[in-house]
């Protein structure tokens, strides 16, 4: 880790910075056509890796790199499901971490490679609930972790989805941010994260927050993932698009 950064506009400004390298990697990934019918999961991974070191010098990443296709889309974070080749019509979402120079970014994507009604609609259906859960998490300035997870999965039943994940989103910054393990549920918003969202991280700074949306169709085997920044930036950027 570099020097800790105590100003608080330099530290927005990076973690903003470090997003917008992870909008225009996931754009020139699509681009390119990296997810394609007939790649492997993980071939598929390890060019949206390269291609991060191409543009951007990115040589870490302070989680895993996902992507999942088809019914792999159904699984967790944590799970780690077969390798899967990419179908012709599949739904497929990605979710990288890289760090930017010494900032976190943490960003996921879903697309649709075919015309399928149900997953361009559950395609759809992830910005806009996410766009909910932010417009929740900024009309409610004590909201907890529980709390916000709780709104965040009684939209995606409103809009016709069940929600995929155990939590919603956790704590973001320098790396290595504070730190994220299952002892520590007050780092995500999660159930048991009961406190404020609004308090100072362990430093003393800003907590900055990563909101996800994981929404998923077990009836068709089928799942979508989003996310970006909480709580920095007010301008949402667009989905995967067919």
């Amino acid at each position: 880790m570099g020097e800790l950064i105590e100003d608080e506009a330099r530290r927005a400004a990076r973690l903003l910075d470090a997003q917008a390298k992870a909008v225009e990697l996931f754009e020139e990934v699509e681009r390119r056509g990296l997810l394609a019918p007939g790649v492997r999961e993980t071939e598929a991974s390890n060019a949206v890796r390269d291609l991060a070191a191409e543009l951007f010098g990115v040589d870490r990443y302070w989680h895993k790199r996902i992507v999942r296709a088809g019914e792999n889309t159904l699984r967790p974070y944590r799970e780690n499901p077969p390798d899967r080749v990419i179908a012709e019509d599949d739904i497929v979402f990605v979710d990288f971490g890289p760090i930017f120079e010494e900032f976190e970014a943490d960003f996921g994507r879903t697309f649709v490679l075919g015309d399928d009604p149900v997953k361009l609609r559950l395609r759809d259906s992830l910005p806009v609930v996410w766009q909910a859960g932010r417009e929740y998490f900024e009309a409610h300035p004590d909201v907890t972790g529980a709390e916000l997870y709780d709104h965040v999965t009684k939209l995606a039943a409103e809009a016709g989805w069940e929600f995929g994940g155990a939590h919603s989103g956790h704590l973001v910054g320098q790396f290595p941010h504070e730190t994220i393990d299952g002892e520590r549920i007050e780092s995500y918003i999660a159930p048991g994260s009961d406190r404020p969202m609004r308090r100072p991280d362990r430093n003393g700074q800003t907590s900055h927050w990563i909101l996800e949306v994981h929404l998923v169709d077990r009836e068709r085997r089928i799942g979508g993932f989003f996310e970006e920044l909480l709580d920095l930036g007010h301008e949402r950027s667009g989905g995967g698009s067919d």
